[in-house]
């Protein structure tokens, strides 16, 4: 799999993912995430347009498709909560994966890790595979967001510290490929990765 920009010719693509994302929430016991057709096309044109709107492609199909920048977020300025840092932050959002291949969504959620140390996401308390990906991937639960409709979300944050030169974030955990993971350290730069938890 590789990540690259969205272009507009991606876009029926993308509103296709979307669309089964919605259909999948709707049928898992999560109906109200993206309720009222969201993300629309006119936000997903506004995301190509900006240059962060990104695709996953796996053999020459999208696969996955989400936003994501370094900039502040005005719906994270305020939490119910504490986020593990004040620091400037990467931002995903509507990130979704297509029917065909599992993995892409956790892939794109790698690749933003690599992107940038503090990388912030939200998602809805009934949106069970999510919640259970954002845990496996060692992010952190910091507290509850007010979208600018009212609707709470629940706040994720990932945070990483590099040690000894290792030029990968979180590749104990992401496991990316040419690192190969013994005791702890990603070789061949040896480089140990810590996890960086509240108060510490």
């Amino acid at each position: 799999m590789e990540i690259r920009k969205a272009t507009h010719q991606d876009l029926e693509s993308i509103m296709a993912i979307y669309a089964y994302a919605r259909d999948y929430m709707m049928k898992t016991g999560n109906p109200n995430q993206w309720k009222d057709n969201h993300p629309s096309q006119s936000v997903v044109e506004t995301d190509i347009q900006s240059g962060r709107s990104y695709v996953c492609i796996h053999k020459g199909i999208i696969a996955a498709v989400f936003y994501f920048n370094v900039e502040e977020d005005s719906t994270y300025s305020r939490i119910d909560g504490k986020w593990l840092n004040n620091e400037p932050y990467g931002v995903v959002h509507r990130i979704a994966r297509g029917a065909n291949v599992k993995g892409a969504g956790a892939y794109a959620l790698k690749w933003c890790m690599q992107q940038h140390p503090n990388v912030r996401i939200d998602t809805h308390k009934d949106n069970a595979p999510m919640l259970k990906l954002l845990d496996n991937l060692g992010f952190v639960y910091c507290g509850i967001i007010w979208l600018e409709n009212g609707d709470e979300r629940l706040a994720f944050q990932s945070q990483t510290q590099i040690q000894g030169g290792c030029p990968i974030t979180m590749c104990r955990v992401l496991g990316m490929e040419g690192h190969s993971l013994s005791q702890n350290r990603c070789s061949p730069y040896q480089g140990e990765v810590v996890r960086l938890r509240p108060g510490i």
